[in-house]
């Protein structure tokens, strides 16, 4: 009875002195449980914000340095707020990746070799998946050796398969494999579909095959239909690793005007601070500043990881309900 009276005329008092903040902090200090957890959910803040800006920095510093004058670059006094905002990097960049070009290779390689993926990953998952053979144990062991093992071990005899083929100086050899289950992270889609499929009901199946359905039937009007997480998961990641891919089209596709947008890059490096002659006379900077500087190429990088950057802004409530579904979380 006697806390009681006491607690009523402590904030009786900070009522009458009106100071609510002070009142705040006597009901937030009230229990000692309450303040523990409080302290946890700041630390689990504080380590939260920490984590995401490492991964946020180098983004943030390609956008800011890609908005600076030439003079600003050099200049200490200016680092995270340019005094000019100039946006001029972004045309010079624009131009000198020849964007317009080489992104359409880059588009095409990635739009046919991700419908690739998306046709046979999740045909050749759901049989992993449903259907017992002899040799499946060591299928799979080989598919996720596939996984670990990089493409640049295996580059040298791959490259002497396609050329006997007569493949080389085009997209085939990097889009005809993803029709076959293989080609850029292709087992791992594999066991995406496989892992979906393994957590479906069986009756759904058994109820198709009394309808008379086959194998084929019940994948196209059963298993297909249901599986809308695991082709979303695996769209995106093929979006995004075909676009950025430039180490297998520049093995196979050496011509100058079959290089992918990402690979162009090198290109830009290299004319920083030297542009060719007569390239952007009539966008030449005064006071003496170099056309293609460091801001540029930073503008040039932006404009190369914006297309995938803004596919994911735009995917990814619906990508991370799709790693839930596809039980890649080990929940």
């Amino acid at each position: 009875m006697k806390e009681g009276m006491v607690s009523t005329e402590k904030k009786r008092i900070l009522q009458e002195i009106n100071i609510p903040l002070l009142a705040k902090v006597h009901e937030w200090f009230k229990t000692p449980k309450r303040v523990s957890e409080k302290i946890v959910r700041m630390g689990m803040y504080v380590l939260i914000i920490d984590l995401a800006f490492v991964f946020i920095f180098p983004f943030l510093f390609m956008l800011v340095t890609s908005l600076k004058t030439n003079t600003e670059l050099y200049d200490i006094t200016v680092n995270w707020v340019p005094k000019t905002l100039k946006f001029e990097n972004y045309i010079i960049a624009f131009r000198a990746l020849d964007y317009a070009i080489y992104s359409k290779n880059s588009l095409m390689i990635t739009i046919m070799a991700t419908i690739g993926h998306l046709l046979s990953c999740s045909f050749i998952g759901y049989g992993l998946a449903r259907y017992q053979f002899p040799g499946k144990k060591i299928l799979i062991f080989v598919v996720i050796i596939a996984m670990i093992v990089p493409v640049q071990t295996i580059i040298v005899p791959l490259y002497i398969v396609f050329a006997n083929l007569k493949w080389l100086n085009t997209y085939l050899p990097v889009i005809v494999p993803t029709f076959f289950g293989y080609g850029l992270k292709g087992s791992l889609f594999l066991l995406v579909f496989r892992q979906f499929y393994l957590g479906l009901p069986k009756e759904l199946e058994n109820a198709a095959k009394i309808d008379g359905c086959g194998f084929i039937m019940t994948y196209w009007r059963i298993a297909l239909p249901i599986a809308r997480s695991a082709f979303l998961v695996t769209l995106l990641l093929s979006l995004v690793w075909h676009w950025n891919d430039f180490y297998e089209p520049a093995i196979y596709a050496s011509k100058p005007s079959q290089i992918t947008l990402p690979a162009r890059l090198n290109e830009l490096v290299a004319m920083v601070n030297r542009p060719p002659e007569g390239l952007f006379d009539e966008m030449a900077l005064a006071d003496g500043e170099s056309t293609v500087n460091n801001a540029v190429l930073m503008a040039g990088i932006c404009m190369v990881v914006m297309p995938v950057i803004a596919v994911f802004a735009t995917l990814q409530k619906k990508f991370m309900q799709g790693i839930e579904r596809t039980g890649l979380t080990g929940e």
